[in-house]
């Protein structure tokens, strides 16, 4: 491996990473169209409406298909989202007000009837409620995919019920639900940037119920990319998400080694990562990956060089990545945050992970990325 003289940045050929999971999406938001009235119903009406799939999320997991949630161990699997008509579902949102419907949005370009429209269905609220008498009523079957979801018997062989849970009311048992770490990795790009979008969405909605200024009851606005406040006398003020951002930054000294270390949170002691944490109010980004260095590590940082960012709804992050020159490389951990600290070469990285003593960050995380690109390709 060559080694870099103290006058070579070890950053001067560093370039934005050309992928990151959460940034997949190319949908259009069609903004224009959030605060259209009726645009959800008008959306789902019927078969002589525009095009549009409804796919469904809970407290900011998503619905794939029955059984598709145990492929999240394999490399080579694929998953979907588990998309519904949306005309099969326009009278339960009738029946069920506490369901958020949420547009993310239309791919395709022409006139509104040309394109292809998504629609995000938010259940916490619903399941939360129902779960355990759909649970009842729900077949004990090994349903493999989304068509089982319509079955006109409910799998009940001719049984009668007490009362027939409605296909909402069912998603509970008859999907799977996976987050964003287990799905990402295994979704097409289009439907990774669905799922990014909902899931940061329904998170928010199932956090936020009350105006955070006067505490009065929100509601669903703008196509359920916001909130209303009910409260009158305080202006019905408009809410929007909270977005919490954070810096991430892989740090290397003269000779191009990469610090990696393990925080106290993580349960397996073997995962090794990169640098980070929130930015704190008035500190810029640069600011931020300096203080954290140093917080965490007692590594004095230099040079800071932009890499890219990624979404990060765990629950309302943005995780801003950074590559960074070390001034100084002596290591003292702070033992609150960041348990263990080590300065590796490829060659000793490479060692580590074929015997098993460090692990990669996972797939969905922007911090593999930023380590293969030190790295110099796959992890």
């Amino acid at each position: 491996m060559a080694v870099f003289s103290a006058k070579f940045s070890s950053l001067a050929l560093t370039q934005t990473l050309p992928f990151l999971p959460l940034s997949q999406g190319d949908i259009d938001y069609d903004t224009t169209r959030r605060e259209e009235p009726g645009l959800i119903e008008s959306l789902l009406r019927g078969p002589e409406s525009p095009v549009t799939s409804v796919m469904l999320v809970r407290d900011g997991k998503v619905a794939v298909p029955h059984g598709q949630g145990r492929l999240g161990g394999y490399d080579l699997a694929r998953m979907r989202l588990a998309e519904l008509p949306g005309r099969y579902i326009l009278d339960e949102l009738a029946a069920h007000p506490e369901i958020i419907a949420i547009y993310l949005g239309a791919y395709g370009s022409g006139t509104v009837d040309s394109r292809h429209h998504v629609v995000a269905l938010d259940l916490t609220r619903l399941l939360d409620g129902s779960q355990a008498a759909s649970r009842v009523l729900a077949p004990d079957a090994a349903h493999e995919g989304v068509d089982d979801a319509f079955d006109p018997d409910n799998g009940l062989n001719g049984r009668a019920a007490q009362r027939k849970a409605s296909l909402l009311e069912q998603a509970a048992d008859r999907f799977d639900w996976v987050d964003l770490r287990a799905f990402v990795p295994h979704a097409a790009a289009r439907e990774a940037g669905q799922a990014t979008n909902a899931s940061a969405l329904s998170l928010w909605h199932a956090r936020q119920r009350f105006c955070p200024s006067c505490g009065a009851v929100v509601r669903p606005a703008m196509g359920g990319w916001a909130q209303r406040c009910e409260n009158e006398s305080d202006g019905n003020r408009t809410l929007f998400p909270r977005i919490e951002p954070a810096v991430i930054t892989s740090i290397v000294d003269a000779h191009d080694r990469l610090l990696l270390q393990h925080n106290k949170a993580w349960g397996d002691s073997r995962l090794f990562s990169v640098s980070a944490g929130f930015v704190e109010a008035g500190e810029n980004l640069e600011h931020a990956c300096r203080r954290e260095a140093k917080e965490e590590v007692g590594v004095d940082v230099g040079e800071v060089r932009y890499l890219g960012s990624q979404p990060w709804p765990f629950p309302s992050s943005l995780m801003v990545a950074f590559k960074a020159r070390a001034a100084s490389t002596e290591i003292t951990v702070d033992d609150i945050e960041t348990a263990e600290a080590r300065w590796l070469t490829r060659d000793e990285y490479t060692a580590e992970l074929a015997t098993g003593r460090m692990q990669a960050p996972g797939k969905a995380t922007i911090a593999r990325y930023m380590i293969e690109e030190w790295y110099g390709r796959e992890l």
